[in-house]
């Protein structure tokens, strides 16, 4: 029970946003670009300016990569087996390779964890917005009848806000610039902010899914691959990473989130059956009310690295 108390928090926030959607029908583009454009660059700032660059980042972002190209062969192997199409087997790519670390993952290591595990969380984030933004335009791109070149790609790469709040911060950092503590404040504040609202967006993108026939084949194998297979694949990396404790838990504890709600922007933008992302994102958070308990008991009482 008190394991489920820890991710309680979040659900209640995703909660809040479902029936906030419902009841009230916002505009959840405009607050999802507010979020994106005004409030997570001042997250990823303060993140890189406070907490000091080491090898360790290094090492972050390079397992990530690993544990991603892990998770397509694994998906790619499986999707031949059930004799997946292109698009199905774009679905299923955008759903098991793409964790919800930004607005379930880095909540709920700081439940976990505590602050040192959100910092490593929101770091982890950062090289998720990267791959999302880069590999996922591809997947989605794949198994879509539009097509997308490298150059607009890198464009997208480019326009993403949260690079540049982590580069100045870095920069910034490596350079000694210290910064008055009103203004740290002050973008601490925005920054902080963004994590309560895109959890709210969550549970709003959640209210919009509509009742639909799906083939549990690929509903079914994208919830093992990213719920089982996903941590399974992370704890085996992180017993080769040569860093701290915390990091291994944060690095498994967000391979074992759930669907990234950005997978369902993906498929409506590349016209990939955004209901099934959108479904497959709806169950997997719901498993996880489940799962990501018993993966925060197994670090508290197994792990051992």
């Amino acid at each position: 029970m008190e394991l489920i108390l820890i991710v309680l928090p979040a659900f209640l926030i995703f909660g809040i946003g479902f029936i906030g959607q419902k009841v009230l029908k916002l505009n959840i583009k405009t607050i999802s670009t507010m979020s994106l454009y005004l409030m997570s660059p001042f997250l990823t700032f303060s993140t890189f300016y406070k907490n000091r660059l080491n090898i360790e980042y290094f090492y972050m972002f390079l397992f990530t990569i690993l544990l991603v190209i892990l998770l397509i062969v694994v998906t790619f192997l499986v999707g031949k087996i059930i004799k997946a199409d292109k698009t199905d087997l774009s679905v299923m790519l955008l759903g098991s390779v793409f964790p919800n670390s930004g607005n379930y993952g880095a909540p709920v290591a700081l439940f976990a964890f505590g602050v040192l595990a959100f910092d490593y969380a929101v770091i982890i984030m950062v090289f998720h917005s990267f791959i999302i933004n880069s590999i996922g335009i591809f997947i989605a791109a794949f198994g879509s009848e539009k097509s997308t070149t490298v150059k607009e790609a890198l464009q997208r790469v480019v326009r993403m806000p949260v690079l540049y709040g982590a580069c100045l911060g870095m920069l910034m950092q490596v350079l000694h610039i210290k910064l008055p503590s009103t203004i740290i404040d002050g973008v601490s504040l925005v920054g902080s902010a963004s994590i309560p609202t895109v959890m709210l967006l969550l549970g709003m993108q959640l209210a919009e899914i509509k009742p639909q026939v799906f083939a549990m084949r690929y509903v079914s194998t994208v919830t093992l691959i990213r719920m089982i297979i996903s941590p399974l694949l992370a704890a085996v990396l992180v017993s080769f990473m040569p860093v701290n404790e915390t990091i291994k838990y944060v690095y498994i504890l967000l391979a074992a989130m759930p669907v990234a709600a950005n997978t369902t922007m993906l498929a409506i933008q590349f016209d990939v059956k955004p209901n099934l992302v959108s479904f497959n994102t709806l169950v997997t958070t719901l498993i996880s009310l489940f799962t990501i308990p018993f993966a925060i008991y197994c670090l508290n009482n197994f792990a051992s690295f």
